[in-house]
């Protein structure tokens, strides 16, 4: 959250003019002239890339790599957006990140990377902004003047320093796409969404320049879209609703794109959205974080990179906006909540997702910003013990907010775990005198999942809900298949295992094997249906020897079945009907992919091998039952 409250304030928005794109692609030409070229792949333990095997993230080798790591702040954005940007006063605590890392003015940049190791991180969130990639000045020498290596380099050149300096300790580097504009977050401050203070096409661009900027770099192993998605003065963000203010369709998008066009090694990593409504009593409003992902949740064209994160502050809640005074609710904040009650608070709201094992939302969960000041308030404190607690007992991945910060005679900001001064001298969270050295030491040593990760089926959900969702690269390459038609399709490897009656929704997984490969076909008609296993309904049946793996419709209406051949047998099978009801295995494999809809699905050992509907007066032509067949 970059410890500034979500207000809704009678403000006008900061919207810094872009550059024209000519302008634009003059400087993209420039700054790839100066590509991050690394071969090794294998340092300090691990093996990238890095991907994901249900609630675990591992290495290309499949051992477990927990993300323990730090927020280097400072690229961002530190200057509160009133003022002179030069002076110190107008930034975010008196500290003048110079829009670069922070301390780069008064520690070496080794020195640094060394610090962050030395508390026991293995990865480092650093944060940029859309602006800083188009910045053209050079900082100042005073900006780097412990680094005078760094001397007329443009901010993103730095940048780019310093992912070369952590990626060649060995740390893991995750891009974190933190603010449109270079200025502190997160109030209403034109940096509320992906697309507040530029075009969403532009988000993208951005993000693809970056991953490929990178992708020479292995240890360069995550990109992580866009920070504290929130309310504007007059818009709130939403997840699904398929218009300009959809965070879960445009981080889809924009993941997908920077698989494709940028970098495939790529984990994605998408946050929650963090605050909707007005924060005034007897107003909708609220933190809704991750609880819509049970019920619509990201498929990517390339399995296993999917990586979901969540912010947790004391001083916020629920349906606390974090503010005192305008735009304070009087909604209980994190820290007001019994030990209990936070526990069961931060699994609702982030935690599941990773608990919950074979669902179409089951992923790892990075917590990518935490952190509390060092001032001796008992709620803070015991929020803090609290919330490393659970962070021990669930053995989550962490990313502490700042890692790096100012202070002289070792007052300042304080939030930092490393201060420097502006002699150069360091002092850390282990100096001494640190109430929170305790809770930080046990948390970076604290038990986990170590070794390899057993492999486990995937379950993926298909959303068609305003468009095509057709998920196997593949089948884009192959063409539009029912042109008019909304079309979805499993990615590779997977099958489709499950329909709703209405919504489209669908539900893939690669359990129990049979992973489709073979030629695929289109079906419209009934020429494959022997015996008739739906009497009096319309049948799409695959041809002997495939399985599902997609389906069109317009409206509600079947408009075909995807197929794609694959190793199955070819027993009789059994009609699964869901046109009343529910009728789905026992256990909820996969979990809920269509909320309030009636569902089929097929049983772990089975395919689905044709879907039947009907089409007669007052009938919508939605699924009304599947032919599931068993594997073997």
């Amino acid at each position: 959250m970059s410890r500034l409250v979500v207000r809704v304030l009678p403000a006008a928005l900061l919207v810094l003019s872009s550059l024209t794109a000519t302008e634009t692609q003059a400087h993209a030409g420039a700054s790839r002239a100066q590509p991050q070229a690394r071969t090794q792949t294998q340092t300090a333990g691990w093996t990238a890339p890095l991907s994901t095997r249900g609630r675990y993230i591992v290495d290309a080798a499949g051992e477990r790599f927990k993300l323990k790591s730090g927020n280097w702040h400072g690229a961002s954005g530190t200057w509160n957006g009133e003022g002179d940007a030069a002076a110190d006063a107008n930034h975010h605590a008196g500290e003048n990140a110079h829009r670069i890392p922070m301390g780069l003015d008064r520690a070496p940049i080794d020195e640094i990377v060394a610090s962050f190791a030395e508390l026991g991180l293995n990865s480092v969130r650093l944060p940029f902004s859309n602006e800083m990639i188009r910045d053209v000045r050079p900082v100042a020498d005073a900006d780097v003047a412990a680094n005078p290596q760094l001397r007329g380099r443009t901010p993103l050149q730095v940048y780019d320093a310093v992912v070369t300096a952590l990626t060649g300790a060995g740390l893991a580097v995750i891009l974190n796409n933190h603010t449109n504009t270079t200025r502190w977050c997160c109030g209403v401050d034109g940096n509320e969404r992906w697309n507040s203070a530029q075009a969403a096409a532009v988000w993208e661009q951005d993000w693809v320049f970056m991953a490929a900027r990178y992708r020479g770099n292995p240890r360069v192993v995550g990109a992580d879209l866009y920070n504290e998605v929130r309310r504007d003065v007059l818009d709130d963000p939403n997840w699904g609703l398929g218009d300009a203010h959809d965070w879960f369709a445009a981080s889809q998008r924009a993941g997908e794109r920077i698989l494709a066009e940028g970098n495939p090694n790529l984990l994605i990593i998408v946050e929650g959205i963090n605050w909707y409504g007005l924060p005034v009593d007897g107003f909708d409003h609220g933190r809704p974080t991750l609880t819509p992902v049970a019920r619509l949740s990201h498929t990517l064209t390339i399995s296993g990179k999917l990586v979901y994160s969540a912010h947790f502050y004391d001083y916020t809640g629920s349906r606390h906006s974090g503010a005192t005074g305008i735009g304070e609710t009087t909604d209980p904040r994190y820290r007001d909540l019994s030990r209990d009650e936070l526990f069961a608070t931060l699994y609702r709201e982030a935690f599941y997702v990773a608990a919950e094992s074979g669902r179409h939302f089951t992923a790892p969960v990075w917590i990518s910003e935490f952190g509390v000041g060092p001032g001796t308030g008992t709620a803070q404190r015991a929020w803090f013990g609290a919330f490393v607690d659970y962070l021990i007992q669930r053995d989550a991945d962490f990313a502490y907010w700042p890692m790096a910060g100012w202070t002289e005679a070792r007052v300042g900001n304080g939030w930092a775990l490393i201060h420097w001064d502006r002699s150069g001298t360091r002092s850390t969270v282990r100096d001494g005198g640190d109430w929170r050295a305790t809770d930080w030491n046990r948390l970076v040593a604290a038990p986990g999942l170590t070794g390899p990760v057993a492999p486990v089926a995937r379950w993926s959900m298909l959303s068609p809900d305003h468009g095509d969702f057709v998920q196997s690269p593949r089948m884009r390459a192959a063409g539009d298949w029912d042109a008019g038609a909304r079309k979805a399709a499993c990615p590779d490897g997977q099958r489709l295992i499950g329909l709703s009656g209405g919504g489209n929704r669908g539900l893939c997984t690669d359990s129990g094997g049979a992973a489709p490969a073979g030629a695929f076909a289109v079906v419209r008609d009934e020429r494959h249906v022997d015996p008739d296993w739906a009497g009096g309904y319309t049948k799409f049946q695959c041809p002997a020897g495939h399985v599902m793996t997609g389906y069109a419709v317009r409206g509600a209406a079947v408009s075909s079945v995807l197929c794609t051949a694959a190793p199955v047998g070819f027993g009789a099978g059994r009609t699964v009907w869901f046109d009343r009801g529910d009728n789905r295995p026992a256990g909820d494999p996969g979990g809920e992919f269509a909320h309030q809809r009636h569902k089929g699905q097929c049983t772990d050992g089975e395919y689905a091998a044709g879907v039947a509907f009907t089409r007669r007066i007052g009938s919508s032509g939605a699924p009304a039952a599947l032919l599931c067949r068993p594997l073997g």
